[in-house]
């Protein structure tokens, strides 16, 4: 905010939920005339543009959903400096209308939301955002530039340093880790019942379900309706209007399930998300993070569970093959990103079959120092058996290191397993691998414990896959240790079953206010007064406001103040509700305490 404020561009790297919208929204009211911010989608504007106007800061946004003579009463007042903020779609910078007008106000600050949109190394790259440098070229004076992202790589960051034109921008990345929420990933036997569990152990919590199809989003989100749940849905086949209408009916409440492909998501700020599930693996682990990271944007315990299956690889892989959003770059260029894209793949994959700790996983993907152990995932919290594979890991180095020498280009995973379980494969015999001595050495070890143990080679650097569309298995020196050294090689698993335990045996509850009773009142006013406002439930005050109030359980305006995320503006506007509230709450607890009868008594 400092470097804002003293006219110095910024480049901000921060996780989902760390306060991005904070470091522009705050210089906005500082700094003279009117900060525009770029931002991706329409819900998004008119989220945070209902939240600066609870809390008393004057704000607009333009886009198409205005009416014209909206249109026109928001630049009339905006001329008149009635706005501190205005947010606008990157396509509107280019109009002439609003062209002129940002020529002719004072704008003092730029600020690019989701600005790795702009990088075609991004994962959500947007035409859009390449205008922003021609808009900037265009005002009489340049405004100081402070360009925010969830993740962004080096390449990414580069990028957004270049074509938005920043000026010797001060770089800030922040920790990525997310110490409120819990990871989990599981192998459930049946994806749809896992689900429906987890769902009915979390009544009245709002959460994202994540699909990776328009058909997979259709199927989960009607099989939970017809079991009763309150979800609705989000994919890019719906109509606008009908799309606006769902979202609509997740940010204020009205549907407690969102279930979505990942055309939704990207800058929703609703922040009483209790839980994110990804139904199938995304494609990457920057996507997995973005998305995992809408829950518990207020700091309150959520919980991020992945469902898996070898599938969704195969699923991942051809949306990878078959996308289009790179139609209009050079064919070499699309090259390139469809490789990178299947290199991510990998790594998610690996994510997913991991029995290490997750947060320390993602944390060191994202360039993070971590703990082995971090009490906050499904790794960590699970009990975990050891068990030595050495002999194991043997065969299967013995095994991949003679399909080298035979076949140097290599084989795959599945005709390895093949070869090692003795298969009759017509494949397997066409190449010879029943020649082979290590051929059916493995006979009696299901198909599956193989392919785990292979995974495991894979995470520990013995073996590697090499190649993008059909990678093949290859040993690494490191392998050499075990065949010939000595070297010990230890399989680490989860031993509870996860159809037994949705959700994870030991989820933290730390964040659970201490009775349940008066967070349900306290709830239960917010809706009233966000319907009678028109504004989502959590702009009213946040889930961790509520469990902070319930433990405080204030009974002055002054210790009302006291509540996290309670200032001027909404104690003036909600305090004596809330108060109210908690009042009636403690002359009731104390009428059912005082009806008890006494230890001892008959």
């Amino acid at each position: 905010m400092d470097a804002l404020l003293g006219g110095r561009d910024v480049l901000g790297v921060m996780p989902t939920g760390a306060g991005k919208s904070v470091c522009y929204q705050i210089p906005a009211l500082l700094l003279p005339g009117v900060t525009l911010v770029v931002s991706p989608l329409i819900s998004l504007m008119k989220d945070q543009v209902t939240a600066l106007t609870q809390a008393g800061v004057p704000a607009a946004f333009i886009n198409s959903t205005l009416s014209q003579e909206q249109y026109h009463e928001v630049f009339r007042r905006a001329r008149q400096g009635a706005y501190r903020l205005i947010y606008v779609a990157p396509e509107r910078l280019s109009t002439p209308g609003f062209l002129r007008f940002a020529q002719e106000a004072e704008v003092s600050l730029l600020a690019v939301d989701e600005a790795h949109c702009v990088s075609q190394w991004g994962q959500d790259f947007r035409p859009s955002y390449l205008k922003i440098a021609d808009f900037l070229q265009q005002l009489p004076c340049h405004p100081t530039v402070g360009a925010f992202t969830a993740t962004a790589t080096d390449q990414v960051k580069e990028d957004i340093r270049r074509l938005l034109l920043l000026k010797d921008p001060l770089c800030i990345t922040t920790g990525f880790d997310r110490p409120n929420l819990y990871f989990e990933t599981v192998r459930p036997k049946s994806k749809e019942a896992y689900l429906k569990r987890f769902l009915s152990q979390r009544p009245g919590q709002s959460g994202i379900v994540y699909c990776a199809t328009r058909k997979t989003v259709e199927f989960v989100c009607t099989a939970l309706m017809a079991d009763g749940f309150s979800a609705t849905r989000y994919h890019a086949g719906l109509p606008d209007e009908e799309r606006r209408h769902n979202q609509e009916d997740f940010v204020y409440d009205r549907a407690r399930i969102m279930v979505a492909t990942n055309a939704f998501g990207m800058g929703i700020d609703k922040s009483n998300v209790g839980f994110v599930v990804h139904y199938n693996m995304p494609k990457d682990l920057e996507s997995y993070y973005q998305e995992a990271g809408r829950a518990g944007r207020d700091g309150a315990y959520a919980h991020c569970s992945l469902l898996f299956s070898e599938g969704d690889v195969q699923t991942a892989k051809f949306l990878i093959n078959s996308g289009s959003e790179n139609e209009n770059l050079p064919e070499q260029e699309r090259e390139q990103i469809r490789l990178r894209d299947l290199r991510r793949l990998d790594k998610m994959t690996a994510y997913c079959k991991t029995n290490r700790c997750l947060r320390g996983y993602l944390l060191r993907y994202f360039g993070e120092d971590a703990p082995e152990y971090c009490g906050k995932c499904s790794s960590c919290t699970g009990e975990l058996e050891q068990r030595d594979i050495t002999v194991e890991a043997q065969k299967i180095l013995s095994a991949v290191t003679r399909v080298e020498r035979q076949y140097p280009s290599g084989l795959g995973i599945v005709s390895i397993v093949r070869m090692l379980r003795g298969s009759r494969d017509q494949r397997v015999l066409q190449l010879g691998l029943d020649k082979l001595p290590t051929y059916g050495i493995m006979a009696v070890v299901d198909r599956m414990q193989i392919r785990a143990y292979i995974d495991c080679l894979l995470e520990q650097g013995y073996l590697l896959l090499d190649g993008a569309d059909y990678p093949v298995l290859r040993t690494t020196p490191k392998a050499k240790q075990v065949l010939f050294r000595g070297k010990r090689v230890v399989y680490i698993r989860r031993k509870e079953d996860a159809e037994e335990t949705p959700g994870g045996k030991a989820g933290p509850t730390a964040f659970a206010p201490a009775d349940a009773e008066l967070l349900s009142a306290l709830r239960a006013l917010r809706t009233k007064l966000a319907t009678a406002a028109g504004v989502p439930a959590y702009v009213v005050f946040s889930n961790a406001s509520l469990a902070d109030m319930a433990v405080r359980q204030p009974g002055t305006m002054e210790e009302f103040m006291e509540v996290a995320g309670v200032g001027a503006v909404k104690a003036q506007r909600y305090g004596k509700a809330f108060l109210e509230t908690i009042r009636d709450w403690r002359h009731t607890a104390h009428g059912k305490e005082n009806e008890r009868p006494h230890q001892g008594m008959d």
